[in-house]
């Protein structure tokens, strides 16, 4: 298999700015990146894997489109009900010594899932799943924890409802390029749609959010057809590689090539730490390079 070393992506618009001060100041310290959890969402159709897209508003380093995710939240350390592997599993299948930090991510993982697309992987008891997420009373509280105004541990207590942590399963890690003005330190999860639970977007702040087929969105990835789907004024005209990061862009081809989602989340990864590089092509273009190696997501080289 080939290394992600010699690939190459083309640099997002939005970062265009930030990648020339960055040279002209002849580089420099890099901004300390925010911790952060992402959840592919995952489901099966006949026609492949099925994963959860939504557009981002603003600088996202998580990409304008990207999977459910953002930063960690101090609540994500309140004390929880939990369900399946401890924080000191989490902390060995994460590749961090710190359980505590663990425990926040996989947290802040379930928290983030449910802000976004009101999916909880949560329960009374360690065999038995929320049944239904549909009524107002859920989006009610699903916009108060995303304002700050209602707290996610506090949710959970008043429902009597413990994380399902035995339905998260760990990807990757990831963190955003040196040059960029906002950095993101992102642990990338995996969990299949439960039975019984719809997904929809954040009222009042979801903008675009679909079921995506892997496959499809892969075969048509140099095209802007996604981007005009979206119909945001920085996602027309727009390929699959403008409008996401290296991390998403690599995730979805491997799910693409995968044969539905157990075959895709059965596939094993090592602890990698991978991280992209702004280098400057022949022709001047500001282009990502990936470094590390291609164990844990992705394969092959494109294009360039």
């Amino acid at each position: 298999m080939p290394s992600f070393t010699n690939r190459l992506f083309p640099l997002p618009p939005a970062q265009q700015a930030a990648a020339e001060s960055w040279f002209e100041r002849g580089e420099g310290t890099p901004r300390k990146p925010r911790a952060a959890s992402s959840v592919l969402l995952l489901r099966d159709s006949r026609e492949g894997a099925e994963v959860f897209l939504r557009y981002r508003r603003g600088e996202s380093p998580l990409g304008k489109i990207a999977f459910p995710g953002g930063s960690l939240e101090e609540t994500d350390g309140d004390q929880v009900p939990w369900f399946g592997p401890t924080p000191s599993e989490w902390a060995k299948a994460l590749g961090m010594d710190d359980h505590q930090q663990a425990m926040r991510h996989v947290v802040a993982a379930i928290r983030e899932l449910f802000e976004e697309t009101g999916i909880l992987l949560a329960g009374p008891d360690a065999s038995t799943l929320l049944e239904s997420n549909r009524g107002p009373e859920w989006m009610e509280a699903r916009e108060g924890i995303a304002s700050g105004e209602k707290s996610f541990p506090a949710l959970l207590a008043r429902r009597g409802l413990g994380l399902r942590t035995d339905l998260l399963r760990p990807l990757s890690h990831w963190k955003t390029a040196d040059f960029a003005l906002r950095r993101f330190d992102t642990y990338y999860f995996a969990a299949v749609q439960p039975l019984g639970q719809e997904s929809s977007l954040l009222q009042g702040r979801g903008i675009w959010g679909k079921w995506c087929i892997a496959v499809h969105e892969f075969e048509r990835r140099q095209t802007t057809a996604l981007g005009d789907e979206v119909g945001q004024p920085d996602t027309v005209g727009l390929t699959l590689e403008q409008l996401t990061v290296p991390s998403v862009q690599l995730m979805l081809e491997k799910l693409a090539k995968a044969k539905g989602c157990i075959a895709y989340l059965a596939h094993r990864r090592p602890n990698t730490v991978h991280q992209p590089e702004l280098v400057k092509d022949d022709d001047g273009a500001y282009l990502l390079r990936v470094s590390g190696n291609d164990a844990a997501e992705g394969a092959g080289q494109r294009g360039r």
